[in-house]
């Protein structure tokens, strides 16, 4: 079989829609035929289930399955990822296509509007910037021809960058889904797919946590020196290390304890330690913490690790992958605090998938 690439779509007629999009989810119905996007093009020239696309652009030259992915008409990151999840039993949908021209959304079976594109045009272009693209992943036996989404998955290259706004409407896009169901009812996850040099895929479920939880100690004032990156309490009461958890003590006979500088300045904030020059020396002294780690815990038992860093952050997919991993090696949950001057601290779990 041979269909036409106008440089935006692949098109065919009803023998193709039948063969692809109603028997196995390829595409879009588009006047009684198929619209189906460069990526969904490039699997089936892979598979051969298509011989050649005719190029409209270049008077019906044809193009093979190199040749096409040669072109820059589709990302060869997009087609990793797509053929990867073909492979798992999933079918899927780009969102370019789910977000085509009306005609495309009245002839498509259920609603199209509820699994496009989250964000802005602004949005859809930093994310094309990095060469990345994002699909619509419908639980195993449902197809775009259902009201049912598992997963919507971001696509990039381990070699990109990724900004923590990106991150944010990954999250977004799966705690909005603007009313489409996920897979047994329950919500649909935003995914990160990060693809290596090998043309390995790592699946990273960004989601936006509630963190809740509180404490109360009756502690007493105590004093403090001043070193060069922490506190050291001579003297602690009993409850301050054995209670409340603040700092680590010197050795098993827990006196004296010392206080990060984190924990130091939160204390003297609220008058319960005092040091020379005040809480704003611990303050200046303490702004490198920026990008630190905390661990949270429940009863001594530490469930989450926590990284501190500004709301303009720029993650690289490889570091990330890596703090995933370093999380789940110590069986905790990974959360980003990402974080703005006297703006509040917007949370996000990211943590590793298996589709």
């Amino acid at each position: 079989m041979q269909l036409p690439f106008d440089g935006d779509r692949v098109r065919g007629d009803s023998a193709a829609r039948e063969q692809f999009y109603d028997a196995r989810g390829y595409g879009t119905p588009r006047d009684g035929g198929v619209a189906l996007a460069p990526v969904e093009a490039a699997h089936l020239l892979f598979r051969g289930d298509v011989e050649h696309l005719l190029d409209r652009r270049s008077g019906g030259e044809p193009l093979d399955f190199e040749s096409f992915l040669a072109s820059n008409a589709v990302s060869e990151v997009d087609f990793f990822v797509y053929k990867e999840l073909r492979d798992r039993g999933f079918y899927l949908s780009p969102t370019e296509l789910l977000a085509g021209d009306d005609a495309d959304r009245r002839e498509h079976h259920g609603d199209a509007d509820r699994r496009e594109h989250c964000g802005d045009d602004a949005d859809r272009r930093e994310h094309e910037a990095n060469g990345a693209g994002d699909f619509v992943v419908y639980p195993r036996g449902d197809g775009p021809w259902d009201d049912t989404v598992a997963y919507r998955v971001w696509t990039v290259s381990e070699r990109a960058d990724v900004t923590a706004g990106t991150l944010r409407r990954i999250a977004a896009c799966g705690s909005e889904a603007d009313g489409t169901s996920g897979a047994d009812g329950d919500g649909i996850t935003g995914v990160l797919a990060v693809v290596d040099e090998e043309s390995e895929v790592t699946y990273l479920a960004v989601e936006e946590p509630t963190i809740a939880g509180s404490t109360y100690h009756d502690l007493p004032a105590v004093a403090g020196a001043l070193l060069s990156d922490r506190v050291l309490v001579t003297d602690p009461p009993a409850a301050l290390h054995d209670r409340a958890f603040y700092g680590q003590p010197l050795d098993r006979d827990e006196q004296p304890v010392q206080l990060s500088l984190v924990e130091a300045a939160y204390l003297a904030e609220r008058g319960l330690l005092a040091v020379d020059g005040g809480g704003e020396r611990l303050v200046s002294r303490g702004r490198s913490v920026e990008g630190d780690r905390f661990s949270v815990d429940d009863l001594g038992h530490s469930e989450l690790l926590v990284r501190v860093l500004p709301a303009d952050h720029t993650f690289a997919p490889r570091d990330l992958a890596l703090d995933v991993r370093l999380a789940h090696g110590v069986r905790k949950q990974l959360v980003f605090a990402l974080t703005r001057v006297d703006a509040g601290i917007d949370w996000l779990t990211v943590s590793r998938l298996t589709p």
